[in-house]
């Protein structure tokens, strides 16, 4: 019984993301614990990144809070999910990554809680940034910590950018200032 509980479950889950016609179907937790619908964001750009804070490539923290103060009244959002899913570097607690975000780089664009960006158990919504069969744009698996995902104000996956490329990098940082232009 339990295993057919399971299978309905991921079934259930696996559908939504099939038949998700933006990031705008979704309701994630936040950090805090809250439910967030994403179509809260509906008329944004959004920046869609997986955060660990124990990797490499933690500091581009300070560069997302950096832009995301540059351009958010200019309509730009960035979520932020933590993700454990490359080399255990997002151990810890949901209250552990926020104290962290908040002390470390004083984050305060949108935080949510921890979830999985990869097999097994990758949450739905990665499979509709990550997958075309789902998202009709791009195939972009997650290769690591602090992979981008720029969507644009309809809630359509538009660009995929490497973990290794900043935001402020010339190919993110002109599509997101030509996104907010349109």
């Amino acid at each position: 019984m339990k295993k057919l509980v399971l299978l309905l479950a991921f079934a259930l889950c696996s559908a939504s993301a099939i038949f998700a016609q933006s990031i705008y179907d979704y309701t994630m937790v936040d950090i805090d614990g809250n439910e967030v619908p994403l179509s809260n964001y509906k008329g944004k750009v959004v920046v869609i990144v997986n955060t660990a804070s124990e990797c490499g490539l933690t500091p581009q923290y300070k560069d997302l809070q950096d832009f995301y103060l540059r351009y958010k009244d200019r309509g730009l959002v960035i979520l932020g999910f933590p993700a454990n899913n490359f080399g255990g570097q997002e151990p810890g607690s949901d209250p552990e990554i926020k104290e962290f975000c908040s002390a470390k780089y004083a984050v305060t664009f949108p935080m949510f809680s921890k979830i999985s960006v990869k097999e097994p158990g990758k949450h739905p919504l990665y499979h509709y940034l990550t997958e075309k069969s789902y998202n009709n744009t791009i195939d972009a698996e997650v290769t690591w910590n602090f992979q981008k995902f720029i969507i644009d104000k309809n809630g359509k996956v538009v660009l995929a950018v490497s973990p290794r490329v900043g935001i402020f990098d010339d190919l993110p940082r002109r599509k997101i200032e030509e996104l907010l232009k349109q």
